[in-house]
């Protein structure tokens, strides 16, 4: 159903994809576009891992805004490609996620207490790319429900390995959800703007 009405990406209003060109060296192109959103998307990740803003109870950071606004502007496909791209380079040793190098490096890292989190990154932005292939990236309320959506989605999964991983006996909610949830709430607010208000900057143009 979602497929069927896809709407235009943010991306490809931006940097429309080759169609005009031969097909000899439209897919030249077409790769070209999507190596680089891909690269420059995964180092916008890693920078935002190591952006920490002071708020109560613990610092927020800027990967999940990062991670779902990708998800939203690039849809399912190469937005998931941007973020699977992000923990390949996490998984061979790059220090971009956050607390690298300090807490480890590659998969040791990710069979850490932060593995179910990474994997709710690329869910989270299959999901919010599908919804806004079906237009939910063009008004606030659809938007700030995307979001939302794209949050529970990286939560399960962090929650569930996190809980695996210490044991059931232990403040699983109490440490792997709560302290974040004012920090996501902004950031929530903050793309639910920021989305329709690009669309209304480019329409513009």
């Amino acid at each position: 159903m979602i497929e069927r009405s896809r709407r235009q990406n943010l991306i490809d209003r931006l940097w429309p994809p080759a169609t005009r060109t031969p097909a000899s060296t439209a897919w030249i192109a077409n790769l070209f576009r999507v190596l680089l959103v891909a690269l420059a998307g995964s180092a916008l990740i890693a920078v935002s891992a190591k952006i920490r803003v002071p708020m109560v109870p613990v610092p927020m950071t800027m990967q999940t805004l990062v991670i779902l606004v990708i998800g939203m502007a690039c849809g399912w496909r190469l937005g998931g490609l941007t973020v699977l791209l992000y923990l390949a380079e996490g998984a061979v040793g790059l220090p971009v996620f956050a607390g690298t190098p300090e807490q480890g490096l590659g998969l040791t890292y990710m069979a850490g207490s932060t593995g179910g989190y990474l994997l709710g990154f690329l869910l989270a932005a299959l999901v919010v790319g599908l919804l806004a292939e079906a237009g939910w990236d063009r008004s606030v309320p659809l938007a700030a429900a995307a979001m939302l959506i794209g949050n529970v989605v990286i939560y399960v999964p962090g929650l569930l390995w996190l809980g695996s991983l210490l044991g059931w006996d232990k403040p699983i909610v109490e440490w792997g959800l709560t302290p974040f949830i004012a920090g996501d709430l902004v950031k929530l607010a903050l793309a639910a703007l920021l989305m329709p208000a690009a669309w209304r900057l480019v329409r513009a143009h």
